[in-house]
């Protein structure tokens, strides 16, 4: 019942924050040309964002981020003049909701797909947004010059960290690879730092130094398990977090049991 009613008011939600509804009828149906611009309306005296989207897919990802506000809604509306980091950030659409909110503030946004990246920089160019550094790189546990990116299905769905019977039957692209202690140690500070990277959260955060976690004050991300991630607990990450000084709150996907949102605040700097 809870998947049916998400869909049904996810509807309402779409049609209320997209302005050219139309275009977004014609993605629903596979229609549209291979890249279209998604619309959407004003909101709290800002103007609306523009998106150039791939698919249907892209559109579901707006309306998660910028209509649902999945990554505040879990956690702490984002903050003027923060420090932003997405990991796996993907066609922008965080990264530019983010940095639209925060003018004063700085987004980092790393993903690795040459693709998705490409449409990151588009993205940014078609909203004037100015406040990002974008970085064409994966984030894991090792940093590397050369890493497989595994293609899973859409153009989102890609991952460093799969098992080997696995990735052996996946088509792969290669990108390089930053650890997290890499990232936080070029920033000043880190004041949110949003993740998305399908699985590979455990190669990141276990392998993160207790410093490196201890200038993370607040942490949104998605988890996952099951195929994605085998053999990983997402209580894995509640119990490492929790070790090393953050107050974690998981909350269920209403959707997909393999999937969850875990929002962490480090205890220090609350």
């Amino acid at each position: 019942m809870s998947r049916w009613l998400y869909y049904f008011f996810s509807i309402f939600t779409l049609a209320r924050g997209v302005r050219n509804w139309l275009q977004l009828i014609l993605l629903l149906l596979g229609r549209s040309r291979q890249e279209t611009i998604l619309e959407l309306r004003s909101s709290r005296g800002l103007p609306g964002l523009r998106f150039s989207v791939r698919s249907f897919m892209d559109a579901w990802i707006i309306k998660e981020t910028c209509l649902d506000r999945d990554y505040e809604k879990h956690g702490t509306t984002l903050q003027d003049g923060w420090h932003i980091v997405d990991i796996g950030a993907g066609l922008g659409d965080f990264t530019i909701f983010a940095a639209q909110r925060c003018p004063h503030g700085y987004v980092y946004a790393y993903e690795p797909f040459p693709e998705s990246f490409a449409l990151l920089r588009r993205n940014l160019e078609l909203n004037n947004i100015s406040n990002v550094q974008a970085v064409c790189s994966a984030i894991s546990g090792r940093a590397v010059q050369s890493v497989p990116l595994y293609q899973m299905g859409e153009a989102v769905q890609h991952t460093t960290t799969l098992p080997a019977d696995k990735a052996a039957t996946l088509k792969t692209t290669d990108t390089i690879s930053l650890t997290l202690d890499q990232v936080c140690a070029a920033l000043p500070q880190c004041d949110f730092m949003k993740m998305d990277c399908e699985g590979a959260e455990y190669d990141i955060l276990l392998n993160a130094s207790a410093a490196t976690l201890a200038k993370i004050k607040r942490l949104s991300m998605e988890v996952h398990e099951g195929l994605i991630a085998p053999g990983r607990s997402r209580q894995e990450l509640v119990d490492h977090l929790r070790r090393n000084g953050f107050q974690v709150t998981l909350t269920p996907n209403p959707v997909h049991a393999y999937l969850g949102f875990l929002y962490a605040a480090h205890i220090a700097h609350e």
